[in-house]
């Protein structure tokens, strides 16, 4: 006979941040996004003895060094390869997700990083450059995988009241990577030419904590339920991460959800591309993803110090101001998480592209008055510092969340691998043509990101709705503004709600739960 697992059905159920979710959003941001932003900036400072050791090695096995042009490629490809990593690991999430659920991708990832920090920790031992840029490209795919996996489980643990904070946690932890390798970069503590190697494979310790911890804690139960159907293991699993076991409301919702699929399947990006019910949430993960990395952060990011060098900051203080403006990157993530599920998502990614457009606008008029004001070179870094605040903000983590948010569990896989995808290919355009772009359109090329960031602004306000506090059911009716949603059919009055757990373990018998109002809750 089938053992039976009862639930008792809650009153009024109210979700608080447990340990164990705010210990698994740490432990996911710290080991894996957290590396996104620090490999983003690591390359900024060791940048000159970068290029010395491929000029050393191109005279020792060639008997003569590298041309300026060779030089500043090679430097280029090393920057620029890292985008194209994160591009082939955001093609794979679907896959991945789908076979190894969100847990297991985070967990099995983390070989990349042990594989990329000994290739670039030994390159200079080995006296070769290849082992630099491929290690780079691991660590691209690492971060391309991590990018979307990350907020796609804190998305799918997270109760709805709690979804946003959790959901910029990663977008903080981001920054917090960057601002770790502009300190970490500093002439003081390994900004010396002898530390570069160490420098670049430092990335690994936060990866072997992530390792060590986070396989005690469960998958996602939305992923364990739906995709799985394994009750008894969801049920575990939300007790981990609820503070109280009135869990009954969660279960139906998942199983609204999942009546409302026409299939449980994890569907292709091409069916993706394809289905007309989806098609203004796909519209807006395309915008947001490629407003995200067009709005020129990453050409903040990437050449930081010629920037501030350009505008009249002597050499021997750059590295203080980069420092500093890392500083204003974790004081507006804060912010962000904090004030997300009560301001919304609308509010803050609009107000973060608005601050950036006119910042960028801003450094151009400066960048130009300054040759006849002096004191206008303090407004272009002022306006530098805006952009990264209004990124920080809003921009850097909205754009993840709300892809998780618009679509539901059978088409959030293909969503984020089409959001991560373009947003890869968007860093990499960014990253290889703007100084170029810097060359020919001098200091009028800010204008073109600010131009990008009030268009992106705008499509938000007139397109998005809000998501704040609702379920991915209540979120995917709002866009169904032409085709008729099917009712789903409610849950009944259950007064017990009674899953059955099939020898031992959490299989649905008959593909769904079984409700007896008739009985009573001993």
């Amino acid at each position: 006979m089938a053992e039976e697992v009862l639930i008792t059905p809650p009153g009024k159920i109210t979700s608080h941040l447990t340990s164990s979710l705010l210990a698994v959003a740490f432990l996911t941001s710290f080991g894996s996004s957290m590396l996104y932003g620090y490999n983003l900036a690591v390359v900024n400072s060791p940048a000159v003895y970068i290029k010395d050791f491929y000029n050393r090695t191109s005279v020792s096995r060639n008997g003569t060094g590298l041309d300026g042009e060779a030089l500043t490629l090679m430097y280029s490809l090393t920057v620029s390869v890292f985008a194209i990593g994160g591009l082939l690991g955001s093609l794979m999430v679907g896959m991945l997700v789908t076979r190894f659920g969100r847990k297991g991708t985070v967990v099995n990832s983390t070989v990349l990083v042990f594989i990329a920090g000994s290739l670039m920790g030994f390159s200079r031992i080995c006296g070769s450059p290849e082992m630099v840029i491929f290690g780079r490209f691991v660590t691209g795919i690492h971060s391309g995988i991590s990018l979307s996996v990350v907020p796609m489980y804190l998305g799918e643990i997270a109760p709805k009241n709690l979804r946003g904070f959790l959901g910029l946690v990663p977008s903080l932890f981001i920054c917090a990577g960057v601002f770790s390798a502009q300190i970490l970069g500093l002439h003081e503590i390994l900004g010396k030419e002898e530390h570069w190697p160490l420098f670049l494979s430092l990335m690994v310790i936060p990866t072997f904590i992530q390792l060590m911890l986070l396989p005690w804690f469960p998958e996602s139960p939305r992923y364990l339920l739906i995709e799985k159907h394994n009750v008894h293991a969801t049920i575990i699993a939300l007790k981990w991460y609820r503070a109280k076991c009135n869990i009954q409301s969660e279960i139906e919702e998942m199983q609204e959800e999942q009546r409302s699929l026409s299939s449980v399947e994890t569907v292709s990006v091409w069916r993706l591309i394809l289905d007309p019910l989806v098609r203004w949430q796909l519209l807006s993960v395309v915008v947001i993803n490629i407003g995200m990395q067009l709005s020129g952060i990453d050409a903040l990011w990437f050449y930081t110090n010629d920037i501030f060098k350009n505008a009249g900051i002597p050499d021997p203080e750059i590295q203080y101001t980069t420092v500093g403006t890392g500083a204003i990157e974790i004081i507006a993530g804060l912010i962000g998480c904090f004030t997300i599920e009560k301001l919304g998502r609308r509010p803050l990614i609009i107000g973060g592209f608005l601050v950036m457009g006119f910042c960028c606008a801003g450094i151009t008029l400066s960048l130009v008055l300054q040759v006849h004001l002096p004191f206008m070179r303090y407004v272009s870094v002022g306006c530098v510092v805006g952009i990264i605040a209004g990124f920080c903000i809003g921009p850097a983590g909205v754009p993840f969340l709300i892809t998780a948010e618009l679509f539901k569990q059978s088409h959030r896989p293909a969503a984020y691998t089409v959001g991560g995808s373009l947003n890869w290919i968007s860093n990499f355009t960014v990253g290889f043509v703007f100084p170029f772009l810097q060359m020919s359109a001098g200091s009028y090329c800010y204008l073109v990101f600010c131009c990008v960031c009030l268009a992106v602004a705008a499509f938000v306000f007139f397109v998005i709705p809000e998501t704040k506090n609702k379920t991915f059911v209540e979120i995917s009716q709002m866009f169904a503004s032409k085709e008729a949603v099917p009712e789903t059919q409610g849950l009944g009055h259950p007064d017990q709600l009674k899953l059955r757990k099939m020898n031992g373990y959490g299989t649905l018998e008959n593909g769904s739960l079984e409700f007896d109002s008739s009985s009573s809750v001993p």
